[in-house]
């Protein structure tokens, strides 16, 4: 293809927490990039996730999703998703289809005004939205709100709409260069990509405020070639004593299950034997602290 002809550009992905951003950005690369659960507010910075096309290069951000925040970390969450927006040269808002005209979507929808890029809203989860006449109804109400460039029902979880969801990106793309290497998916590096796996297990083993008040900092990523081994010791820093007793379980049970849960995934992920260790530590208020959030790696 003549390098005139190829399109590539940057797309943020926003919307609200828990409408399937992160699932649809694995699905549309093939491979796990972003860490997903059935809780909201999983995703806490923003991912690039990068698709390359023999036609286009898309390089996708994955952002925290909008919301009314109220504590620290929390406010530069949704700071950091609506700076995201800045980026794009074309914007993906996702909603779910059983209600895109909530609050929230009204929210983002006031963010996008005045924006001068296309927007295509995704409608995801339509396999819960059994009535068809109803879909058509909630696309065609949609584009009378907001001038989106598209409306694009999908389920990200199966797949459904998601190629056509792709290839309306790159027509709207501007013609551009290859941005980043052919080979490159993400721009995580292994030791973020270890910590967010560790973290993934947390949310889905432990509930209420434990897994928002776990943040993961490896401080040692080494291979040992000799033995064809990646040692990783990682601490889990919680805020209360309580949720330090609640993480580790009793006779060390729980530590020892998100252990072995996240040494499986990350053994398949660098394809090689992996020797983790885990510690818990209490940073009290970890997270209404900017210097301990920046010393994390959680904000700039």
């Amino acid at each position: 293809m003549r390098e005139d002809e190829f399109r590539s550009g940057f797309v943020p992905i926003v919307g609200r927490p828990n409408v399937g951003k992160s699932t649809l950005l694995n699905r549309i690369l093939g491979q796990k990039v972003a860490i997903t659960s059935p809780k909201p507010q999983t995703t806490w910075w923003r991912i690039l996730g990068i698709k390359t096309r023999p036609d286009a290069q898309i390089v996708f951000i994955d952002t925290p999703g909008i919301h009314r925040a109220r504590e620290n970390f929390n406010i530069h969450m949704v700071k950091t998703a609506r700076e995201s927006m800045r980026d794009g040269d074309v914007i993906l808002h996702i909603a779910e289809a059983v209600d895109p005209f909530c609050e929230g979507d009204e929210e983002i929808r006031r963010d996008l005004e005045g924006r001068d890029v296309p927007v295509i809203l995704a409608l995801n989860k339509v396999d819960l939205l059994q009535d068809e006449g109803k879909l058509r109804e909630i696309v065609e109400r949609s584009q009378a709100l907001f001038p989106y460039a598209k409306v694009i029902p999908l389920s990200a979880l199966r797949g459904d709409g998601v190629q056509e969801l792709e290839e309306e990106v790159v027509r709207l793309l501007p013609h551009g260069p290859l941005y980043y290497p052919e080979d490159m998916v993400t721009d995580q590096t292994e030791r973020v990509l270890a910590a967010e796996v560790i973290r993934e297990k947390i949310f889905h083993l432990t509930r209420q405020e434990v897994p928002y008040s776990c943040a993961v900092v490896i401080e040692e990523f080494r291979e040992e070639r000799e033995k064809s081994l990646l040692y990783i010791r990682a601490v889990i820093n919680v805020e209360r004593e309580s949720q330090k007793g609640i993480l580790i379980g009793k006779g060390g049970r729980m530590l020892k299950e998100i252990g072995t849960a996240s040494r499986r995934e990350l053994e398949g992920m660098f394809g090689k034997k992996v020797y983790l260790e885990l510690w818990v530590r209490v940073q009290e208020h970890w997270r209404k602290k900017d210097p301990i959030l920046r010393d994390f790696g959680l904000i700039r």
